[in-house]
């Protein structure tokens, strides 16, 4: 087993591209809440310090703020690394999967909860390159599976679909109940 040998070799400093404009990022979100604090907790009068429903809210804000603060002071000292701008891109993407469960949620009181995640799921293979000859089979079976297994099973209320008002009642009352 390695052990480290001086207490600067344990509090060694490991950079990433992206740090920089991670740090910057993270003490705006923590001013952010420390500006707004006031207008999301409240005091209580008669209640002690600590037992007050603002306590541990003000508490975590501060602390973000200051190692929020001390993190940027400390990617302002380290040395700089390439490759920023494509690690910041490289979060970015993740946000494209962020907007498609977005258009899911917007489309299913529409669209209703099985033509929905369907579309989803095969709109999902499509954009990740999946040969759609094995694995479009695959994701409606999986989208129909999710469905009953949340509605008929765990009867999970999810509004019907704008859509199902147009079909006969009969069918409409199944599609409601069940898809």
């Amino acid at each position: 087993m390695i052990r480290a040998k001086t207490l600067q070799d344990l509090f060694k400093r490991y950079r990433r591209p992206g740090d920089l404009v991670f740090a910057w990022a993270f003490l705006a979100f923590s001013l952010f809440l420390w500006f707004n604090l006031d207008a999301q907790t409240e005091t209580v009068k008669g209640t002690k310090w600590a037992a007050q429903p603002s306590f541990w809210p003000t508490v975590a804000v501060y602390t973000m703020v200051g190692f929020g603060a001390l993190h940027l002071v400390s990617s302002f000292v380290s040395p700089k690394l390439e490759g920023r701008w494509r690690e910041v891109g490289f979060w970015l993407r993740s946000f494209e999967y962020a907007a498609w469960f977005m258009a899911y949620v917007v489309l299913v009181p529409r669209l209703g909860y099985l033509p929905s995640t369907i579309l989803f799921t095969v709109v999902l293979t499509i954009r990740l390159a999946y040969p759609l000859r094995p694995f479009l089979g695959a994701a409606v079976a999986l989208a129909v599976t999710v469905v009953v297994v949340f509605k008929s099973f765990l009867q999970v209320k999810v509004p019907g679909g704008q859509v199902y008002e147009y079909l006969p009642d009969t069918l409409r009352a199944f599609m409601l109940t069940y898809f």
